[in-house]
């Protein structure tokens, strides 16, 4: 039977990587709808290729250009609320989330209430609202399927197990690009080195959450909603060959470990065909040419934003929504060249310490707390950038 696809933010790099996917699944999976912000010549071209029966644009001016350029038959939906009323309306049996922030919130509880399984590939949405997604996917019984590597491979590890007997998650981080390096040595670190990842070609602002150990912070309160650990029993270990993807230890002492080669085709594979795994020609790992696997604690006094983060998942509520706010606003301060790379760490700490958290009630709330926290974080700004004068 073939399995109808949404797949949000379609032309981003998961997007796109999930249409490779795609082509090499043949009829297994169909694309029907389709999610992009604005970039219209991809979408066109993807829209061309796979025929969706629906897009979503949510940009208004590029909607009304896809729709004065698509194929007849294609419905388009438009404007800010686009992609989650295509959610709604259109029949699918799994949704790819992988729109950019918070963007991708609505229409992924669409998803969910519409009762259509959710393949995760923005930690915005969990970090920002993890606990009314995955309530909601509780009481509707349906599925959220990571795409991240780290937490699918903790997703494989958890098969056939009873999370009863778990002690621990162990996320592993490549280190970015300043691994090794002292608070001292940070100090005057640019955006240029800070863009520079050793592994992974990425965005801006996930290669700077990369290099600042924040990516893997989000991950671990990801982690926390996702299989539903204390955060006290999810670890980081810094792997810099990034061939193992994630370990859980069990309370007997036995570790299994997911590995396999830097491909997020893999992942979002088996997101899109669990519990299958049908073959594919992508590459495989060779473990005699890795030769050596080594890993070491971070250092979160150089890091502090690993820091945060397990203190805002420890607090829980809305304080994960003020602290993925609070660090959108320092990392594009930093890339423009307004905050020094030790700065950013400081603007979330102070936004955090002004919060009192509280469960969010509905999506509404969560967006008041981004918008507050991405206020403060501003006026945390002008405050750092007085006292470098």
């Amino acid at each position: 039977m073939t399995k109808r696809l949404i797949i949000l933010g379609s032309t981003g790099s998961i997007g796109n990587q999930a249409l490779e996917v795609v082509r090499n699944l043949g009829d297994r999976i169909s694309v029907v709808g389709m999610a992009a912000r604005s970039s219209v010549d991809r979408l066109l071209g993807q829209i061309e290729e796979f025929r969706p029966e629906s897009v979503a644009v949510s940009d208004e001016f590029s909607a009304g250009r896809v729709r004065s350029l698509a194929p007849t038959g294609v419905r388009i939906y438009g404007g800010l609320g686009a992609p989650a009323r295509m959610v709604e309306e259109l029949e699918a049996d799994l949704v790819l989330a992988s729109m950019v922030g918070l963007e991708g919130l609505d229409p992924a509880l669409a998803a969910l209430r519409t009762g259509k399984a959710l393949a995760l590939a923005n930690k915005e949405i969990l970090v920002g609202a993890g606990e009314l997604v995955m309530d909601l996917a509780r009481d509707q019984q349906l599925a959220v399927l990571p795409v991240d590597s780290e937490h699918s491979a903790i997703f494989q590890c958890l098969m056939g197990e009873d999370l009863s007997s778990v002690s621990r998650l162990v996320l592993t981080a490549s280190g970015g690009p300043f691994c090794g390096m002292t608070r001292e040595q940070l100090g005057n670190v640019t955006p240029e080195a800070a863009l520079r990842h050793p592994r992974w070609s990425l965005g801006p602002k996930v290669t700077i959450d990369s290099a600042t150990l924040m990516n893997k912070g989000l991950e671990v309160i990801e982690a926390r909603y996702l299989f539903d650990v204390p955060v006290d029993q999810i670890d980081v270990l810094v792997h810099p060959q990034s061939l193992v993807h994630s370990l859980v230890e069990f309370t007997d002492g036995s570790v299994k470990a997911q590995l396999g080669p830097t491909d997020m085709r893999l992942p979002i594979q088996l997101a899109l065909t669990f519990p299958d795994r049908p073959a594919n020609p992508f590459a495989r790992i060779d473990l005699v040419k890795v030769g050596t696997l080594t890993f070491q604690a971070p250092d979160s006094q150089a890091f502090p934003c690993l820091r945060l983060a397990y203190r805002a998942a420890k607090i829980g509520g809305t304080m994960t929504t003020v602290l993925n706010a609070a660090n959108e606003v320092a990392v594009g301060a930093f890339l423009a060249g307004r905050l020094s790379f030790l700065g950013m760490p400081e603007v979330v700490e102070s936004v955090m310490g002004l919060h009192q958290s509280q469960r969010p009630r509905d999506l509404n709330e969560i967006r008041e707390v981004d918008s507050w926290a991405r206020s403060k974080a501003g006026e945390a700004l002008v405050s750092a950038n007085s006292l470098r004068r």
